[in-house]
């Protein structure tokens, strides 16, 4: 993944890569793994400066990735618009048509079905794994969930919650926490992905609308009651205060949308209440996951159907599920965290022995 935000630095890069490449070999596709990014701040910007770093930055990144080499997606601050930008840029420099070099693309030109969707609903697929295999409850239905974060990972997780049934209550940007008591429709996650995706907006200019509660400052574990969280901002936006306060407030539920979210300390605090606690590395695999398939479709020149792309994800997350529980009894007192890094450090370990320890 691809990241333009200005806390990006060399250290946030490995770390980032090293917990992808666990995460990519928990989905059972052909990957490797890499981070990149820059410092640059998308925020204010506008399309024509967007779109000039962009080219830049592709200028120099051409020629260390290819369809064979290494092959990039989005990441926070690269969505679809961006990425477009890249590619244009690439194709102008090499003078060919090399659809499998970036992922995430528009399906005007090689992009799948469900990529933009693929992280926020693999998220909720694991979720109802979580909660029905480990008898929380029968289904997601009537479950109160919290969502950090108000980009593509938390507005399409809230629109999978409603089909499951569940109750999305919070969405946060920067600046604070907007919290719905009855739960947010699909026109409100209409109205959202417009501010958010066209206008470029702030959760505070939706304050007034009526049913909605906005808590500038405020982070969403603290502002009500919830039976599940799903924090899809950012590294490590969940501390210890706030799994203190999500388990007071008696949350069964911790799945990971964004990359390592919780700090060590909130993941011990969840483990040692018995909150079930979904890692990063497989809760949010849905993103790279489709990536793989976006990667098979240009690879075969075609392009699978929605329900085909969503059909093969489901899978992909319900398999990882069973990989993080099967790890998780290798070890005494195990959980689904310990399951995830054992299954994932295995296969990578495999395959370096396997290859010569390269």
């Amino acid at each position: 993944g691809l990241r333009f935000h200005p806390s990006v630095n060399l250290s946030i890069l490995k770390f980032l890569a090293f917990e992808q490449a666990f995460k990519n070999a928990l989905t059972g596709l052909p990957l490797g793994a890499g981070k990149g990014g820059a410092d640059f701040d998308p925020k204010g910007k506008s399309d024509n400066e967007i779109m000039r770093f962009c080219q830049s930055y592709m200028t120099e990144l051409c020629r260390h990735i290819g369809p064979r080499t290494d092959v990039p997606a989005g990441d926070i601050g690269v969505g679809g618009r961006e990425i477009g930008y890249m590619y244009g840029q690439y194709k102008r420099i090499v003078g060919r048509f090399d659809a499998g070099v970036l992922t995430g693309k528009s399906m005007s030109f090689g992009g799948s079905n469900i990529r933009p969707e693929a992280t926020g609903y693999g998220l909720v697929y694991f979720v109802d794994q979580m909660v029905t295999r480990s008898d929380i409850a029968p289904s997601l239905k009537g479950l109160r969930c919290a969502l950090s974060g108000s980009g593509n990972v938390a507005l399409f997780a809230a629109e999978k919650l409603l089909h499951f049934g569940a109750i999305p209550q919070t969405f946060s940007d920067s600046n604070g926490t907007l919290y719905c008591e009855k739960g947010f429709t699909e026109e409100d996650l209409e109205m959202l992905t417009e501010l958010k995706n066209v206008k470029r907006g702030r959760l505070s200019e939706l304050a007034d609308v009526e049913g909605f509660e906005y808590f500038h400052g405020s982070k969403p574990w603290s502002v009500a009651s919830f039976d599940a969280a799903l924090p899809c901002a950012t590294q490590n936006e969940v501390d210890l205060e706030d799994a203190e306060a999500l388990v007071k407030s008696g949350v069964m539920v911790v799945a990971e949308g964004a990359n390592m979210p919780s700090t060590p300390e909130a993941i011990a605090h969840f483990e040692e209440n018995n909150v079930q606690f979904g890692p990063g590395k497989a809760a949010n695999a849905g993103g790279v996951a489709v990536s793989g398939l976006e990667m098979a479709q240009n690879s075969m020149g075609i392009q699978w159907s929605r329900e085909e792309v969503e059909e093969r994800l489901r899978q992909i997350m319900v398999s990882i599920y069973d990989k993080c529980s099967e790890g998780s009894k290798m070890v005494d007192g195990g959980s689904l965290r310990m399951g995830a890094d054992i299954m994932g450090f295995v296969r990578v370990a495999e395959a370096m022995e396997q290859q010569g320890l390269v």
